[in-house]
Parts: structure tokens; C-alpha cells; sequence
């Protein structure tokens, strides 16, 4: 059922056009305990919604609007290990990748899986003591000092935002990543490591992924060519992979392949043996306080009414703003340099999931889904596309992610960057009228007509709303909790949608396309193609044919 017929949603759009006039500065006014009303707080994170364009009868009709979509029932199929993944028949367990051992039973095709969790999780993070101890050495006897993660899209982004964001915890080894098949991304890492002292882990189910097993066998080459044999292949690479027959062909040893679950797709997978490269550099004991950080705020998005729920509430703004205020992208500006990674990650983990046009049974949408995601981190990004955000013809929603501590003594330069956080969501939300502009030019000698000119470019509309993010300070607990809400915020608003978020045949089919081409570009007769592809096909093999 598309929620567009849902009785919910026809009261929120009358609801928009009877509350559309009202200005956040109006609502503040009249509310002084809105910031209590609206504001969560779990385990050292805390949600200021205050700032949206939102009251308390928003709120009760968003949450008529998730009961009436069902997304309570799909939230305890997908934590039950139902097959919410239609259109593969999957389960979607990211969710059991964080519960402790002693976990009740989750079973998939009858089988409980918290002992296959448990059993490969502790694989990984012993292999990876093994790296950090010196027990698992290079070929030479020496010790392994680098490890370089080979793999793309969620075998990418998640590791190494993770592994960059706790780059405070990091241990005994250095962890890098290479994922672009452009030759210049994997060649800068290689030009910074010694093949005796350097581990590769090859990330990909498939062990087919095309960008990745060419950049594997890349490295496999710089390998061997440093005079290294086949068979110390065995001491230098590892996988992740549930292809063990493709990862021993390459020359992996059995007992350095990690597996990967069906029931977890690419971008829910950092907590799997996939954050393998993140246990490598911060070790166990804080790799599982990430994963405790996780499990707590599935605890919580299991457990907490909408209306008090962390990711439910994002998510239901979100929904507010997309489909009843006519936003189309979505701004997430961590104030912090270890989360500058975050955006992108978040681009995969949102845009992938719900980037589809049709419903979970195959009718087509008739509401918008899935918000474009961007950003940067903060302060930098003030001085790039605020200018927009506070002044442009559009108004796009903000998530303001701020750590009260920095990692280091605060010399005065975090208060300074806390201060900008803050500053930049309330200017966004209060605005300043053209008479303020022109009161604050009162003392000037333009003359009146200038100065009234001027004062109608110094305006700002405000009523732009953002959510602030508080978290104490970046450990690996905080971090858990911070990625698994929004993992739960874009389940929230797949399931009120009525799409499969843990699909993504959309990435599929550009692979398939480029595996046409691919022998095109070496010279085999060129099928047809429309007339820019085939003429931009023969422009790249008339280059390659005059190079020398």
C-alpha cells in the first residue's frame, strides 16, 4: 500500500498548509520548554529537534503515520531474521552482527546464527591481535607494520571512516585503504609500505567485485615483483570474502578467509569481519565497545514509543520535510575532523537504500523517497556552501554533529569550533529580518536609499530547520551509537515509504553495462549503442590507438 493513501498522511498535508506560516522564532516565543519537549537523550548522545519547523501535533500525526505504515511489524521482522529483502529473499540482520554472546536465539532458515556471529567475529579480531602482536609475521620473519585494505563501495567507505574516526585509538599497525580503480589511489599507498612488513586484506563477497580483484591482483603483482614468491602470498594477504574457492585460487591461506553473511548487505557490514582493517588498527577490546555502542541503540530503537525514539524521530522529520515541505537533500556536518569521512559514508548507507521508485511488491511510488545526502565537516564547510543553505531560494534540512570534547587538551580552538556549531543552527533558525539589517546600519553615512538596498542583502528568512547532535566526546562506544541510529533512520523511512531499502539494483546494472563496453574499448566490434556512447567509445579507441 503506497502511504500516500494512509488517512495520516492526508492530515499531515492539510496539517502543512494550516501550520506552513508559522516561523520557528513564533513557535520558540510562545514555547519556552520546547527544547525539553524536544530534545532525547541515550547513553551521552543527545537529539535537539527543537529547531524544525514542527509542535506537538506534528509529531502525534507523524507517529499515526509510522503505526499506520506498519513500521513497528516490519521493525520486528527484520530484528526476528524475516526475510524483509523481497526482492533477494534476505533477511536484514546488521542488527545481529552487535548482540552480545549470550543473546537469545535469531535463526535464519532455522538455523540460530549468534554462534556463527560470535564464532567469526572472534576469528577476525584474534588474527587481527595475532598482526598487532607480531605472533602472524610477513614471509621474512619480520613483523607486519601496514595493513591495506582493498575493496569498494561498503567494504570501503564504513572501514575506513571508522578507522580514520578512531584514529586516537589506533595501535601497533597502520591501516590503509585503496579503493578506486584509478591506478593513482593504490600506487600512493604502495609507494608508502614495504612488501615484507605489509598485510592485504581483499574485501568482497563475491570475490568478483570487478574494481576490486583488479586492484588485488595490482597488488599481488607489486608483490611478486618485489622478489616475493607464490607461496608467500599465504603470509600477505587476507580476505573477507564467501568465496573461499576464488580467495585460495588467488593464493590466501583457508584460515585467512573471513566470511560474510547473505543477510548483511555492503554498507551495514563495518561491524562484521568486514571492519577487519578497524580491528587491525584499534584492537579488540575497543572494537567491541563499538559494537556495544551499536547494540544499545538497537536496544533503544527496538524498545522506545516513536514518539521518545532517537532514529524514529529523524526519520519522521525527515519524512516531514521531504514529502509535506518539499525539501530534496538532506546536510549531515560533523564539527569534527575524525568524522569528516561520515558524510560519505552516509551518502552509501542512505542513498543506496532508499534511491528506489517502486514499492516493496513492485508498484511504482507516488511520493518522493530517498533525500540526496551531502556534506562536510565543519568549520571548513562554513566558508563554502552556508551561503546557500542560509540565504538560497532552497531549504534543506541539517543534522549539526557535535562532540563537546575534543581529543585533545582544548587549547580554546574546540569551544571556538562549538561555538560555530551553535551559532550557524540558530542562525538558521532565527534569521534576521530586513529591519534588523537596517537597524544595524543606523550609524552609517550611506545615504538611505544605499543603505535600505544593503539591508535587504544582509536579510535572512531563517525558519531553516537542522537537528543538533550532541555526543560527549568520539570514542568507539559513541561512535556505535552514532552510526547504528542513522542505520535506523533510514530503515524508519524505507518501511513508512513502503520500499526495500536493502537492495540496490540500481548499482547492478551499471556493472553489467560497463561489462559490455569493457571489450569495446580493446577493440572488439561495438554493439549498438545510442549515438553518445558508441562516438564516445570510438573517441577513446582512436586516443588509445595513437599512443605510443
Amino acid at each position: 500500500m503506497s502511504p500516500t493513501t494512509l488517512p495520516a498522511w492526508q492530515a499531515l498535508i492539510e496539517h502543512h498548509r494550516a501550520t506552513q506560516h508559522l516561523h520557528l522564532r513564533e513557535r520558540f516565543a510562545a514555547e519556552p520548554d520546547r527544547f525539553q519537549r524536544m530534545h532525547e537523550e541515550l547513553d551521552g548522545l543527545l537529539l535537539d529537534y527543537s529547531k524544525n519547523r514542527i509542535g506537538e501535533d506534528t509529531l502525534n500525526l507523524l507517529c499515526r503515520l509510522a503505526d499506520e505504515a506498519g513500521a513497528a511489524d516490519l521493525r520486528r521482522q527484520m530484528y526476528a531474521g524475516g526475510k524483509i529483502n523481497l526482492s533477494e529473499n534476505r533477511a536484514v540482520l546488521h542488527t545481529a552482527l552487535r548482540l552480545p554472546e549470550s543473546a537469545p536465539p535469531v535463526f535464519v532458515d532455522d538455523i540460530n546464527i549468534v554462534p556463527q556471529v560470535h564464532a567469526e567475529l572472534n576469528r577476525a579480531l584474534n588474527f587481527a591481535e595475532r598482526l598487532q602482536n607480531g605472533t602472524h609475521t610477513g614471509c621474512t620473519g619480520a613483523p607486519i607494520r601496514d595493513v591495506v585494505n582493498i575493496g569498494i563501495g561498503g567494504s570501503d567507505l564504513g572501514p575506513r571512516m571508522v578507522a580514520q574516526a578512531l584514529a586516537p585509538y589506533r595501535q601497533n599497525l597502520n591501516v590503509h585503504f585503496a579503493a578506486n580503480l584509478d591506478s593513482a589511489d593504490l600506487d600512493a599507498v604502495l609507494r608508502r609500505v614495504q612488501p615484507e612488513t605489509t598485510l592485504f586484506i581483499i574485501a568482497s563477497k563475491s570475490f568478483r567485485t570487478p574494481e576490486t580483484l583488479l586492484n588485488a591482483q595490482a597488488a599481488r603483482r607489486w608483490f611478486l615483483q618485489s622478489g616475493r614468491s607464490q607461496a608467500d602470498i599465504a603470509r600477505h594477504f587476507a580476505a573477507v570474502s564467501a568465496n573461499t574457492e576464488a580467495a585460495a585460487a588467488f593464493g590466501i591461506a583457508p584460515e585467512n578467509v573471513f566470511a560474510m553473511f547473505d543477510w548483511v548487505g555492503g554498507r551495514y557490514s563495518v561491524w562484521s569481519a568486514i571492519g577487519l582493517p578497524v580491528m587491525c588498527a584499534i584492537g579488540s577490546a575497543n572494537f567491541r565497545q563499538f559494537l556495544r555502542g551499536g547494540h544499545a541503540m538497537d536496544q533503544h530503537f527496538l524498545h522506545t514509543p516513536w514518539r521518545r525514539n532517537i532514529p524514529a524521530l529523524l526519520a519522521l522529520i525527515g519524512i516531514w520535510q521531504q514529502n509535506f515541505c518539499g525539501s530534496t537533500s538532506h546536510i549531515v556536518i560533523p564539527y569534527s575532523h575524525g568524522l569528516r569521512r561520515l558524510p560519505a559514508h552516509l551518502q552509501q548507507l542512505d542513498m543506496e537504500s532508499n534511491g528506489k521508485s517502486h514499492l516493496r511488491q513492485g508498484s511504482p511510488a507516488d511520493c518522493a523517497t530517498g533525500a540526496a545526502i551531502w556534506g562536510e565537516a565543519g568549520v571548513n564547510c562554513q566558508h563554502a556552501f552556508f551561503q546557500l543553505i542560509h540565504q538560497g531560494t532552497q531549504t534543506i534540512p541539517v543534522d549539526f554533529i557535535v562532540p563537546l570534547r575534543g581529543e585533545a587538551d582544548d587549547d580554546g580552538r574546540h569551544r571556538h569550533l562549538v561555538a560555530n556549531a551553535f551559532a550557524q543552527a540558530e542562525a538558521l533558525m532565527r534569521g534576521k529580518s530586513e529591519a534588523e539589517a537596517l537597524a544595524e546600519l543606523a550609524g552609517s553615512s550611506l545615504p538611505q536609499a544605499q543603505r535600505a538596498a544593503l539591508a535587504r542583502q544582509r536579510s535572512f528568512s531563517g525558519n531553516r530547520p537542522s537537528n543538533t547532535i550532541l555526543i560527549e566526546r568520539l570514542t568507539p562506544y559513541t561512535l556505535g551509537l552514532l552510526l547504528a541510529m542513522y542505520e535506523h533512520k533510514v530503515f524508519m523511512q524505507g518501511a513508512i515509504w513502503g520500499i526495500n531499502s536493502f537492495d540496490q539494483w540500481g548499482v547492478e546494472y551499471g556493472k553489467v553495462l560497463a561489462q559490455t563496453i569493457l571489450p569495446e574499448l580493446n577493440g572488439a566490434p561495438v554493439a549498438e549503442h545510442d549515438a553518445s556512447t558508441a562516438a564516445l567509445i570510438e573517441r577513446y579507441r582512436q586516443h588509445t590507438a595513437s599512443q605510443p
